[in-house]
Protein backbone atom coordinates (compact mmCIF):
# COMPACT_ATOMS: atom_id res chain seq x y z
CA UNK A 1 0.00 0.00 0.00
CA UNK A 2 1.34 3.92 -0.84
CA UNK A 3 2.40 5.75 2.28
CA UNK A 4 -0.34 8.38 1.32
CA UNK A 5 -1.38 11.24 3.77
CA UNK A 6 -3.21 13.79 1.94
CA UNK A 7 -4.35 13.67 -1.07
CA UNK A 8 -6.35 16.81 -3.68
CA UNK A 9 -9.34 16.08 -5.78
CA UNK A 10 -10.68 18.91 -8.35
CA UNK A 11 -13.03 19.14 -10.94
CA UNK A 12 -12.22 20.58 -14.87
CA UNK A 13 -13.85 21.57 -17.37
CA UNK A 14 -17.60 22.02 -17.66
CA UNK A 15 -20.05 21.43 -15.12
CA UNK A 16 -22.45 18.38 -15.14
CA UNK A 17 -24.50 16.23 -12.59
CA UNK A 18 -22.74 13.68 -10.42
CA UNK A 19 -19.51 15.60 -9.63
CA UNK A 20 -20.73 16.38 -6.11
CA UNK A 21 -21.68 12.82 -5.73
CA UNK A 22 -18.42 11.16 -6.50
CA UNK A 23 -16.14 14.25 -4.21
CA UNK A 24 -18.34 12.50 -1.33
CA UNK A 25 -17.42 9.33 -2.24
CA UNK A 26 -13.83 9.97 -2.32
CA UNK A 27 -13.95 11.68 0.94
CA UNK A 28 -15.88 8.64 2.29
CA UNK A 29 -13.63 6.12 1.45
CA UNK A 30 -10.49 7.96 1.95
CA UNK A 31 -11.03 9.03 5.60
CA UNK A 32 -12.98 6.22 6.88
CA UNK A 33 -11.15 3.82 4.91
CA UNK A 34 -7.56 5.05 5.32
CA UNK A 35 -7.48 8.12 7.44
CA UNK A 36 -6.56 10.67 5.13
CA UNK A 37 -7.01 14.35 4.57
CA UNK A 38 -8.71 15.16 1.67
CA UNK A 39 -8.33 19.07 0.09
CA UNK A 40 -10.79 19.69 -2.70
CA UNK A 41 -9.02 22.05 -4.84
CA UNK A 42 -11.01 25.70 -6.08
CA UNK A 43 -11.88 26.12 -9.64
CA UNK A 44 -9.31 23.50 -10.80
CA UNK A 45 -6.04 23.90 -11.80
CA UNK A 46 -6.57 27.73 -11.29
CA UNK A 47 -6.66 27.06 -7.61
CA UNK A 48 -3.56 25.94 -7.70
CA UNK A 49 -2.09 28.80 -9.00
CA UNK A 50 -3.29 30.83 -6.49
CA UNK A 51 -0.68 31.96 -3.31
CA UNK A 52 -1.39 30.77 -1.06
CA UNK A 53 -3.41 27.92 -3.32
CA UNK A 54 -7.38 27.84 -2.81
CA UNK A 55 -8.36 24.64 -1.50
CA UNK A 56 -10.95 23.03 1.10
CA UNK A 57 -10.84 21.07 3.57
CA UNK A 58 -13.09 17.90 2.98
CA UNK A 59 -13.78 15.76 5.98
CA UNK A 60 -16.89 13.56 6.89
CA UNK A 61 -19.93 14.99 8.14
CA UNK A 62 -22.67 13.13 9.44
CA UNK A 63 -25.63 14.04 7.10
CA UNK A 64 -23.92 14.81 3.12
CA UNK A 65 -26.52 13.99 1.67
CA UNK A 66 -27.15 17.00 -0.16
CA UNK A 67 -24.06 16.45 -2.08
CA UNK A 68 -25.57 13.39 -3.83
CA UNK A 69 -28.42 15.44 -5.16
CA UNK A 70 -26.75 19.16 -5.89
CA UNK A 71 -25.54 19.61 -9.41
CA UNK A 72 -22.90 21.43 -10.32
CA UNK A 73 -19.72 21.51 -8.62
CA UNK A 74 -19.58 23.04 -5.18
CA UNK A 75 -15.59 23.26 -5.75
CA UNK A 76 -16.02 25.21 -9.17
CA UNK A 77 -14.74 24.28 -12.07
CA UNK A 78 -13.40 26.44 -14.93
CA UNK A 79 -13.05 25.18 -18.98
CA UNK A 80 -10.69 28.31 -19.91
CA UNK A 81 -6.72 29.36 -19.68
CA UNK A 82 -5.34 25.72 -20.77
CA UNK A 83 -1.77 26.43 -18.32
CA UNK A 84 0.92 26.10 -21.14
CA UNK A 85 -0.79 28.82 -23.44
CA UNK A 86 -2.11 30.98 -20.11
CA UNK A 87 -3.87 34.19 -21.51
CA UNK A 88 -1.65 36.96 -19.76
CA UNK A 89 -2.56 40.50 -19.69
CA UNK A 90 -0.69 41.76 -22.08
CA UNK A 91 -2.56 39.65 -23.96
CA UNK A 92 0.06 37.27 -24.83
CA UNK A 93 -0.34 33.43 -23.52
CA UNK A 94 2.59 32.05 -21.30
CA UNK A 95 3.22 28.32 -19.67
CA UNK A 96 1.97 29.12 -16.44
CA UNK A 97 2.45 24.73 -15.94
CA UNK A 98 5.98 25.20 -13.05
CA UNK A 99 2.98 27.35 -10.66
CA UNK A 100 0.40 25.14 -10.95
CA UNK A 101 2.64 22.57 -10.05
CA UNK A 102 4.38 24.06 -7.59
CA UNK A 103 1.08 24.69 -5.58
CA UNK A 104 0.30 21.17 -5.62
CA UNK A 105 3.69 20.75 -3.51
CA UNK A 106 2.88 23.45 -1.34
CA UNK A 107 -0.37 21.96 -0.25
CA UNK A 108 1.95 18.72 0.72
CA UNK A 109 -0.30 16.40 -1.58
CA UNK A 110 0.45 12.91 -1.99
CA UNK A 111 -1.70 12.24 -5.04
CA UNK A 112 -4.43 13.99 -6.76
CA UNK A 113 -7.52 12.94 -7.97
CA UNK A 114 -8.76 14.67 -11.36
CA UNK A 115 -12.44 14.91 -12.41
CA UNK A 116 -12.84 15.89 -16.00
CA UNK A 117 -13.06 14.90 -19.82
CA UNK A 118 -10.80 14.42 -22.31
CA UNK A 119 -9.38 18.05 -23.04
CA UNK A 120 -9.22 18.65 -19.20
CA UNK A 121 -7.49 15.19 -18.22
CA UNK A 122 -4.72 15.46 -21.36
CA UNK A 123 -3.84 18.69 -19.63
CA UNK A 124 -3.76 16.91 -16.00
CA UNK A 125 -1.73 13.67 -17.15
CA UNK A 126 0.92 16.74 -18.85
CA UNK A 127 0.98 18.44 -15.82
CA UNK A 128 1.80 14.71 -13.32
CA UNK A 129 4.67 13.57 -15.55
CA UNK A 130 6.22 17.13 -15.78
CA UNK A 131 5.86 17.79 -11.98
CA UNK A 132 5.60 14.10 -10.04
CA UNK A 133 1.69 13.89 -9.37
CA UNK A 134 0.34 10.94 -8.64
CA UNK A 135 -2.73 11.38 -10.78
CA UNK A 136 -5.50 9.56 -10.81
CA UNK A 137 -8.84 10.66 -13.16
CA UNK A 138 -12.41 10.27 -13.07
CA UNK A 139 -14.22 10.44 -16.46
CA UNK A 140 -17.23 12.95 -16.72
CA UNK A 141 -18.66 14.24 -19.77
CA UNK A 142 -22.55 14.60 -20.83
CA UNK A 143 -21.29 13.82 -24.73
CA UNK A 144 -19.92 10.68 -23.09
CA UNK A 145 -17.39 10.68 -25.89
CA UNK A 146 -14.46 9.77 -23.86
CA UNK A 147 -12.35 6.31 -24.88
CA UNK A 148 -12.26 3.13 -22.80
CA UNK A 149 -15.16 3.71 -20.47
CA UNK A 150 -19.02 2.56 -21.94
CA UNK A 151 -20.24 5.55 -19.17
CA UNK A 152 -19.11 8.74 -17.70
CA UNK A 153 -20.51 10.93 -15.37
CA UNK A 154 -23.10 13.34 -16.19
CA UNK A 155 -24.15 11.52 -19.49
CA UNK A 156 -27.50 9.93 -17.94
CA UNK A 157 -28.58 13.04 -16.52
CA UNK A 158 -28.63 15.21 -19.93
CA UNK A 159 -30.39 12.03 -21.32
CA UNK A 160 -32.90 11.96 -18.94
CA UNK A 161 -33.50 16.14 -19.49
CA UNK A 162 -33.46 16.02 -23.36
CA UNK A 163 -35.45 12.99 -23.41
CA UNK A 164 -38.67 14.81 -20.70
CA UNK A 165 -37.94 17.73 -23.49
CA UNK A 166 -39.02 15.89 -26.27
CA UNK A 167 -41.90 14.17 -24.02
CA UNK A 168 -43.05 17.70 -23.65
CA UNK A 169 -43.04 18.78 -27.45
CA UNK A 170 -44.85 16.18 -28.93
CA UNK A 171 -47.86 17.45 -27.53
CA UNK A 172 -47.72 20.76 -28.25
CA UNK A 173 -46.33 19.63 -32.25
CA UNK A 174 -49.45 17.55 -32.31
CA UNK A 175 -51.88 20.60 -31.12
CA UNK A 176 -50.44 22.75 -33.97
CA UNK A 177 -49.52 20.36 -36.65
CA UNK A 178 -45.87 21.45 -36.08
CA UNK A 179 -42.29 20.11 -37.01
CA UNK A 180 -40.79 20.42 -33.66
CA UNK A 181 -36.82 20.58 -33.32
CA UNK A 182 -34.64 19.95 -30.62
CA UNK A 183 -31.37 21.11 -30.75
CA UNK A 184 -28.66 19.58 -27.78
CA UNK A 185 -25.31 19.49 -26.87
CA UNK A 186 -22.71 17.40 -28.20
CA UNK A 187 -19.47 18.70 -28.77
CA UNK A 188 -17.94 16.18 -31.30
CA UNK A 189 -20.29 13.03 -31.08
CA UNK A 190 -24.38 12.60 -31.43
CA UNK A 191 -25.01 10.41 -28.54
CA UNK A 192 -27.15 12.50 -26.79
CA UNK A 193 -28.91 13.07 -29.56
CA UNK A 194 -29.47 9.44 -30.59
CA UNK A 195 -30.16 8.01 -27.18
CA UNK A 196 -32.96 10.82 -26.35
CA UNK A 197 -33.87 10.68 -29.69
CA UNK A 198 -34.87 6.95 -29.62
CA UNK A 199 -36.32 7.28 -26.25
CA UNK A 200 -38.59 10.12 -26.46
CA UNK A 201 -39.98 8.50 -29.69
CA UNK A 202 -38.44 11.49 -32.43
CA UNK A 203 -39.36 10.41 -35.61
CA UNK A 204 -35.56 12.32 -36.90
CA UNK A 205 -32.50 12.38 -35.71
CA UNK A 206 -29.25 13.76 -36.91
CA UNK A 207 -25.69 13.59 -35.53
CA UNK A 208 -22.41 14.52 -36.61
CA UNK A 209 -21.40 10.89 -37.52
CA UNK A 210 -24.13 10.59 -40.32
CA UNK A 211 -23.88 12.82 -43.20
CA UNK A 212 -27.47 13.78 -44.19
CA UNK A 213 -29.53 15.01 -47.19
CA UNK A 214 -32.53 17.92 -46.44
CA UNK A 215 -34.16 16.14 -49.84
CA UNK A 216 -34.28 13.09 -47.41
CA UNK A 217 -35.45 14.77 -44.39
CA UNK A 218 -37.89 17.21 -46.12
CA UNK A 219 -39.28 13.61 -47.61
CA UNK A 220 -40.01 11.95 -44.87
CA UNK A 221 -41.95 14.62 -42.94
CA UNK A 222 -44.14 14.32 -46.42
CA UNK A 223 -44.13 10.44 -45.99
CA UNK A 224 -45.33 11.08 -42.53
CA UNK A 225 -47.95 13.20 -43.87
CA UNK A 226 -48.87 11.22 -46.38
CA UNK A 227 -49.68 8.37 -43.15
CA UNK A 228 -51.64 10.63 -41.27
CA UNK A 229 -49.23 11.69 -38.81
CA UNK A 230 -49.36 15.79 -39.14
CA UNK A 231 -46.39 16.62 -37.06
CA UNK A 232 -42.90 15.32 -36.69
CA UNK A 233 -40.15 15.75 -33.91
CA UNK A 234 -36.00 16.25 -34.94
CA UNK A 235 -33.58 16.06 -32.64
CA UNK A 236 -30.10 17.53 -33.27
CA UNK A 237 -26.84 17.57 -32.16
CA UNK A 238 -25.38 20.98 -32.09
CA UNK A 239 -22.22 20.06 -34.00
CA UNK A 240 -24.51 18.76 -37.05
CA UNK A 241 -23.12 20.75 -40.04
CA UNK A 242 -24.72 22.75 -42.87
CA UNK A 243 -25.00 20.29 -45.79
CA UNK A 244 -22.12 22.44 -47.26
CA UNK A 245 -20.06 20.59 -44.28
CA UNK A 246 -19.78 24.05 -42.07
CA UNK A 247 -20.47 23.66 -38.79
CA UNK A 248 -22.92 26.06 -37.26
CA UNK A 249 -21.74 28.87 -34.36
CA UNK A 250 -22.16 32.27 -33.18
CA UNK A 251 -19.84 34.72 -31.45
CA UNK A 252 -20.22 35.26 -28.17
CA UNK A 253 -18.82 38.61 -25.77
CA UNK A 254 -15.00 38.22 -24.96
CA UNK A 255 -14.53 36.85 -28.49
CA UNK A 256 -15.65 33.56 -28.03
CA UNK A 257 -16.57 31.15 -30.32
CA UNK A 258 -19.90 28.51 -29.57
CA UNK A 259 -21.26 25.81 -31.53
CA UNK A 260 -24.99 26.88 -31.72
CA UNK A 261 -27.70 27.21 -34.88
CA UNK A 262 -27.66 24.10 -36.78
CA UNK A 263 -31.35 23.83 -35.58
CA UNK A 264 -32.76 27.07 -36.83
CA UNK A 265 -30.83 26.56 -40.13
CA UNK A 266 -32.56 23.23 -40.46
CA UNK A 267 -36.55 24.90 -39.45
CA UNK A 268 -35.85 27.66 -42.49
CA UNK A 269 -34.78 25.15 -44.51
CA UNK A 270 -37.38 22.79 -43.61
CA UNK A 271 -39.93 25.31 -43.81
CA UNK A 272 -39.02 26.62 -47.47
CA UNK A 273 -39.08 22.93 -48.91
CA UNK A 274 -41.98 21.53 -47.31
CA UNK A 275 -44.55 24.85 -46.42
CA UNK A 276 -44.66 23.20 -42.84
CA UNK A 277 -44.69 25.41 -39.79
CA UNK A 278 -41.61 24.64 -37.76
CA UNK A 279 -40.24 25.81 -34.01
CA UNK A 280 -37.13 25.04 -32.73
CA UNK A 281 -36.00 24.68 -28.94
CA UNK A 282 -32.21 25.31 -27.87
CA UNK A 283 -31.71 22.77 -24.53
CA UNK A 284 -28.55 24.69 -24.06
CA UNK A 285 -27.05 24.21 -20.51
CA UNK A 286 -30.26 23.51 -18.83
CA UNK A 287 -28.47 19.40 -20.01
CA UNK A 288 -25.95 20.71 -17.65
CA UNK A 289 -27.78 21.45 -14.21
CA UNK A 290 -30.39 19.69 -12.11
CA UNK A 291 -30.40 17.12 -9.71
CA UNK A 292 -28.33 13.82 -10.88
CA UNK A 293 -29.84 10.81 -11.98
CA UNK A 294 -30.15 7.52 -9.57
CA UNK A 295 -27.33 6.08 -12.62
CA UNK A 296 -24.91 9.27 -12.57
CA UNK A 297 -25.22 9.13 -8.80
CA UNK A 298 -24.35 5.29 -8.89
CA UNK A 299 -21.55 5.82 -11.49
CA UNK A 300 -20.23 8.75 -9.79
CA UNK A 301 -19.70 6.93 -6.03
CA UNK A 302 -18.85 3.93 -7.74
CA UNK A 303 -15.99 5.33 -9.43
CA UNK A 304 -15.06 7.92 -6.15
CA UNK A 305 -14.08 4.92 -4.34
CA UNK A 306 -12.55 3.09 -6.98
CA UNK A 307 -10.19 6.04 -7.76
CA UNK A 308 -8.89 6.40 -4.04
CA UNK A 309 -8.53 2.92 -4.01
CA UNK A 310 -5.90 2.82 -6.83
CA UNK A 311 -3.97 5.52 -4.89
CA UNK A 312 -4.30 3.35 -2.20
CA UNK A 313 -2.49 0.76 -4.02
CA UNK A 314 -0.21 2.76 -5.49
CA UNK A 315 -1.57 2.15 -9.00
CA UNK A 316 -1.09 6.16 -10.80
CA UNK A 317 -2.11 7.70 -14.48
CA UNK A 318 -5.03 5.13 -14.60
CA UNK A 319 -8.89 6.35 -14.84
CA UNK A 320 -11.31 4.43 -13.55
CA UNK A 321 -14.14 3.25 -15.97
CA UNK A 322 -17.62 1.44 -16.43
CA UNK A 323 -16.89 -1.86 -18.37
CA UNK A 324 -19.22 -4.90 -18.37
CA UNK A 325 -21.48 -3.76 -15.79
CA UNK A 326 -18.56 -2.81 -13.50
CA UNK A 327 -15.80 -0.53 -13.03
CA UNK A 328 -12.33 -1.16 -14.12
CA UNK A 329 -9.33 1.07 -14.70
CA UNK A 330 -7.24 2.37 -17.73
CA UNK A 331 -4.50 4.14 -18.97
CA UNK A 332 -5.36 7.58 -18.87
CA UNK A 333 -3.16 7.66 -22.30
CA UNK A 334 -5.39 5.02 -23.64
CA UNK A 335 -8.58 7.25 -22.94
CA UNK A 336 -7.69 10.55 -24.24
CA UNK A 337 -6.15 8.77 -27.23
CA UNK A 338 -9.51 9.20 -29.14
CA UNK A 339 -12.93 10.44 -28.66
CA UNK A 340 -15.96 7.66 -28.19
CA UNK A 341 -18.34 8.48 -31.67
CA UNK A 342 -21.67 6.71 -31.77
CA UNK A 343 -20.80 3.58 -33.64
CA UNK A 344 -22.32 3.34 -37.00
CA UNK A 345 -23.10 -0.25 -36.85
CA UNK A 346 -23.98 -0.31 -33.32
CA UNK A 347 -26.85 -1.02 -31.47
CA UNK A 348 -28.34 2.26 -31.52
CA UNK A 349 -27.92 3.23 -34.94
CA UNK A 350 -29.89 -0.08 -35.99
CA UNK A 351 -32.56 0.61 -33.52
CA UNK A 352 -33.12 3.69 -34.86
CA UNK A 353 -33.64 2.43 -38.32
CA UNK A 354 -35.55 -0.53 -37.27
CA UNK A 355 -38.02 1.95 -35.57
CA UNK A 356 -38.36 3.61 -38.82
CA UNK A 357 -36.71 6.67 -37.32
CA UNK A 358 -35.15 8.84 -40.18
CA UNK A 359 -31.41 9.75 -39.63
CA UNK A 360 -30.92 12.19 -42.32
CA UNK A 361 -29.30 9.45 -44.92
CA UNK A 362 -29.61 10.57 -48.69
CA UNK A 363 -30.25 7.13 -49.27
CA UNK A 364 -32.27 4.53 -47.45
CA UNK A 365 -30.24 1.95 -45.73
CA UNK A 366 -31.83 -1.19 -45.57
CA UNK A 367 -31.84 -3.18 -42.38
CA UNK A 368 -29.19 -6.34 -41.77
CA UNK A 369 -30.60 -9.27 -40.78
Amino acid sequence: MADIKRIGILTSGGDCAGLNAAVRAVVHRAVDTYGWEVYGISRATHGLLQRPPEFHPLTRVPDDYDLLVKGGTFLGTTNKGNPFAFPMPDGTVGDRSEEIIEGYHQLGLDALIGIGGDGSLAILRRLAQQGGINLVAIPKTIDNDLGSTERAIGFDTAVNIATEAVDRLHFTAASHSRVMILEVMGRDAGHIAISAGIAGGADIILIPEIQYSMDRICDHITTLNDRGKDYAIMIVAEAVCNENGEKMTHQLALSQCRLGGVGQYLADNISTRTGAETRVTVLGHVQRGGIPSPLDRLTATAFGVAATDLIAEGRFDRMVSWQNRQVVDVPIESAIAHYQAVDLNGTLVKTARAMGICLGEPVRVPLSV
